[in-house]
This record gives structure tokens, C-alpha cells and sequence, in this order.
């Protein structure tokens, strides 16, 4: 579904934005964003606080309009190590590749001052749009986005409001089914194990879906385990010992990702857990990494090559229309996969 573009300025900031913001005048400013000349010390503290209010970011095409624009798209994400955004990635490589545009890339790490910092130096060069991961933005991030006269896309997530476009899945949906299917097939005692929380939002938003469907059966979460490194099969292994060391009679667990889940299976299998009679076992993402594990892992597929692939479409259809923005909404259907560590009901 496509809604009208908001009213946000459909031209960049400018000197004279900045200018006016701070009361001093376009050269001033000029030289402290360029870090030079003789400026007191609360003339520059003021200068950069108007700019940051505003989302101001300096141009660095040396003697370019500051209309100009190179053609690039500036991809921001938070993870290149889970198996999740190279397939975004793909998407949207291969439905720019035959076209002006080339996606370039940086990484945040799920820190919010690490994306500020990278969108700022993207933002910097002109790029011709952004694709960005998630909803949740520092303040100083969504003004950037938001004055940055160029289409935004922000994907992954449809649970909130986005500045400009945005096109993912209701990661709060997809947990509410995922706690449905785990009360239909007779499972009382659950815990949630999840990497990155709470600055992973959509994992984060994907548990208060599954507590809130659990809660309407009468049931509550019995345990949980969160783990702030990388999402790797050891991490699960660990996580899924310590939930069930702590609480012994746990009958499932719900990982934030396939990958501690695949570690949370190898490690049942290894001692002799019986999954999923014992221990039922689901993750998130739909790996295919992952298909040749026996039994096969329930999880759901998140769409994220068709995510990629339809933001880079948005992109690319307002740089040939000159438009700004497009203020499309795209949601799309994540499909549950039952696998074998799943009880049917």
C-alpha cells in the first residue's frame, strides 16, 4: 500500500539555514564546519548545535552545486556477520545493477551513535537516496534524514513511523504468531533467548509479541537469557545451557535468530535433550544456511531479499522522477515454517 509523500522539505539545508538558526553570518558558519578560521569558542559551540538541531551535513563535492548529487545510494545496516543483511544486500545489488546507481555501504554495529556517525559522513558525500535498517533513530540521525531532500527508505521494520518511505514486516506480528503456534502445540513453559538486546529493536519487538499472544493463553514467559555478542552457534550453545541449567523444566525456547538457535539444537542434541518431545526449539530469519540441520529448525522467513529488492526499486524510481520522496509503506508477509522441533498441535 503506497500513502502520499509528508511534508517534510523537499529541499537540503544550507548555509544560510544554519545561518539564520544560529545568528551569525554564512561565512562564519562556513568556517567553523570547515574547522578553520579565527571563531570564539561559543560562537562555534552555537554554530554546530544549530547545525545538529537542524541535520545539517557539510558538502564535500569540492566545487559541485550544492544541488548536486552523486550516484551512489548510501545502504546502512547493522550487521554483516548474521547471515540477515548480505541477502538484503542482494536485493537491492541486483535490482540496481543495470541501472546509474551503485549501493554503498556502512555498518553501526546496533550502536545509535555509530549510525549517526555513519549516516552523517554518507550524507556528506550527496548521495542520491538512503536505505536504512530499522525505525529508531537518534535525534540528531532523524533530523539528518529528514532534511536530507533525497528518498529515504527505511527497511526491516513496519511497526512505527517512517520518515519518508519504509518497506519490511511487523516483527510484533511475527511474534504474536510465533506464540501462537507455540501455545497450539502445547507448550507451557517458554524462554526467550535474544543477541543485541535491547538495541536489536526488531528481536526486541518480535518478544513483546510473542509475551503479549503467550499472555492471552495464560501464559508467561518463564525465562530468559540475553547475550550482547555476536550471533553465533557458540552464543546459543551458552545461552541455551544457562536457561536450562536455571530452569530445568523449560519445554521451549524462542531465539531471536536461527543461528543461536541452530547452537541451542546442537547443544540438546549433545546431551541427549529430546527436541522437540523434551525441549521444542524455534528461530527467526529462515537461514537457508541452515536447511540441512536434522531436525529441521522452525523459524520464519523474513523476506529480506524482497525487502532489499523493493527499497532499491523505491530508490530508484524517484532519482529517474526527480522526486525527493515517495512516502511509500510496503509491509510484507513473513511465512512460518513449522520445521521438525516444533510439535504440530
Amino acid at each position: 500500500m503506497s500513502h502520499p509523500p509528508s511534508d517534510r522539505p523537499r529541499r537540503p539545508l544550507t548555509l544560510r539555514d544554519v545561518s539564520e538558526a544560529s545568528g551569525v553570518s554564512e561565512m562564519t558558519v562556513s568556517r567553523v564546519l570547515r574547522n578553520r578560521g579565527d571563531v570564539s569558542p561559543a560562537t562555534r559551540e552555537r554554530v554546530q548545535a544549530a547545525a545538529k538541531r537542524l541535520g545539517y551535513v557539510p558538502n564535500k563535492i569540492a566545487g559541485a552545486l550544492a544541488s548536486q548529487r552523486v550516484n551512489l545510494v548510501a545502504v546502512i545496516i547493522p550487521s554483516m556477520s548474521n547471515m540477515v543483511f548480505p541477502e538484503v544486500l542482494t536485493g537491492i545489488t541486483k535490482t540496481l545493477e543495470n541501472g546509474p546507481l551503485q549501493p554503498v555501504v556502512g555498518i553501526t554495529h546496533y550502536h545509535p551513535e555509530d549510525e549517526e556517525r555513519v549516516l552523517y559522513e554518507m550524507l556528506s558525500w550527496r548521495p542520491s537516496g538512503v536505505i536504512i535498517a530499522g525505525l529508531e533513530h537518534t535525534d540528531a540521525a532523524r533530523a539528518m534524514l529528514m532534511n536530507a531532500g533525497i528518498p529515504i527508505v527505511e527497511i526491516m521494520d513496519t511497526d512505527g513511523e517512517p520518515v519518508d518511505s519504509m518497506v519490511g514486516i511487523s516483527h510484533r506480528r511475527a511474534g504474536i504468531e510465533m506464540g501462537r503456534a507455540i501455545a497450539a502445540a502445547g507448550y507451557k513453559r517458554i524462554a526467550f533467548l535474544g543477541t543485541k538486546m535491547p538495541l536489536d529493536h526488531r528481536a526486541r519487538k518480535r518478544f513483546e509479541g510473542l509475551t503479549s499472544a503467550l499472555a492471552k493463553q495464560g501464559i508467561e514467559i518463564a525465562d530468559h537469557e540475553f547475550y550482547s555478542g555476536g550471533s553465533a552457534m557458540v552464543k546459543g550453545r551458552e545461552m541455551t545451557e544457562a536457561v536450562l541449567k536455571r530452569t530445568p523444566d523449560i519445554d521451549f525456547i524462542y531465539y531471536s535468530n536461527d543461528m543461536i538457535a541452530a547452537g541451542g539444537l546442537l547443544y540438546c542434541l549433545d546431551n541427549g535433550i529430546d527436541v522437540p518431545g523434551q525441549v521444542g526449539l524455534a528461530g527467526f530469519n529462515g537461514i537457508e544456511l541452515l536447511e540441512g540441520l536434522n531436525p529441521r529448525l522452525a523459524t520464519m522467513d523474513a523476506c529480506r531479499r524482497e525487502i532489499g529488492a523493493k527499497a532499491a526499486e523505491i530508490i530508484a524510481r524517484c532519482v529517474d522522477e526527480g522526486a525527493p520522496n515517495a512516502g511509500e509503506r510496503i509491509e510484507l508477509t513473513p511465512r512460518l515454517e513449522i520445521g521438525q522441533t516444533l510439535k504440530r498441535s
